[in-house]
């Protein structure tokens, strides 16, 4: 790794969001085995590069159980639980049964998650426009609306929600008006993760007591830029979502990036190196410097402001 002009040792980070369950942490890339798992290399380089706390995303029933028994292994690891709006045609099925009986199911295993302790939030769950090939609106939106309910029952009442949102307009603003944020009760509050939307729409986001969740893919163009520069500070999460949304040389944020990491090709792999375009939890240090060149503070800033916001709305990361 290169050197960096400020010392990495003064920054601690929480990565909020990390699919550590994917394919690619056990060396399979499009189907094609390239090398042997090394989800503990990985995770060895999270934490000499500082990583206090991870959040490993889930998107199905079986990835929350998984994610679950990883954050088991290691008490710096925390997991979601929920269903991402992609696939609720593929998880949900075609009847109400079908329906009932999975959110029976995932309500076990967020009952699971609270008792153990790993359980930081509800989700990913939301909408997704971008990508309907996979899942239709109506059926994305009755899957968040269920989600919505479960977050609602008394055991849940305090677990926040871990928010997608994808070029939707104020769909899933409204959704959450209607069936979270309902009859003045105080609720546990959440992140829109990876966005990349208007400061417009963040604002109003941040307006019903949310969280921003800023990624390399909210970093692409002078426009994310722009927005990421007046996001409120103590609104503001950072998270890897490795391993995609890696920070390229293409990016209009790549440019305020000082730490590099040794890496090789999938096909050239080397034990102990990051893979190209693989992104990992160690490179939430390019994410914050990005951050801190936008808004022309220091990388200690921004990291200590998201790891004290990630702390006050993940209350069970101080466990």
């Amino acid at each position: 790794m290169s050197s960096t002009t400020e010392d990495k040792s003064l920054c601690s980070y929480v990565d909020i969001g990390a699919n550590l369950l994917d394919e690619m942490y056990q060396g399979s890339y499009r189907g094609k085995q390239r090398h042997d798992a090394d989800l503990d290399l990985v995770l060895h380089r999270a934490w000499e590069n500082n990583l206090d706390k991870i959040i490993i995303t889930a998107g199905t029933l079986e990835e929350s159980k998984k994610a679950l028994e990883l954050a088991k292994s290691d008490k710096r690891l925390f997991c979601t639980a929920g269903v991402h709006p992609t696939r609720c045609s593929q998880e949900f099925g075609d009847s109400e049964e079908s329906w009932s009986i999975y959110i029976d199911s995932l309500r076990n295993v967020i009952k699971e998650g609270l008792q153990e302790g790993s359980l930081a939030a509800l989700g990913e769950l939301g909408l997704d426009y971008a990508r309907l090939e996979f899942c239709g609106k109506e059926t994305q939106k009755k899957g968040l609306i269920k989600q919505l309910e479960l977050a609602k029952e008394e055991e849940m009442k305090d677990l926040p929600l871990f928010l997608h949102n994808r070029e939707t307009g104020e769909d899933l603003l409204n959704i959450l008006k209607e069936h979270y944020f309902t009859d003045g009760v105080e609720r546990a509050g959440g992140v829109v993760h990876s966005f990349d939307d208007s400061i417009e729409l963040a604002m109003k986001f941040i307006d019903l007591g949310l969280y921003i969740g800023i990624n390399g893919c909210s970093l692409k163009t002078e426009d994310n830029l722009q927005v990421v520069k007046e996001i409120p500070m103590d609104k503001l999460l950072i998270e890897t979502d490795c391993p995609w949304c890696d920070i390229r040389a293409t990016h209009a944020g790549s440019q305020y990036v000082t730490t590099k990491f040794e890496q090789k090709t999938e096909k050239k792999y080397e034990a102990g190196l990051c893979v190209k375009n693989r992104y990992e939890p160690c490179h939430i240090v390019q994410v914050c410097q990005v951050v801190s060149g936008v808004k022309g503070v220091t990388a200690e800033e921004v990291a200590n402001a998201s790891r004290n916001n990630a702390y006050k709305l993940f209350g069970r990361l101080n466990r």
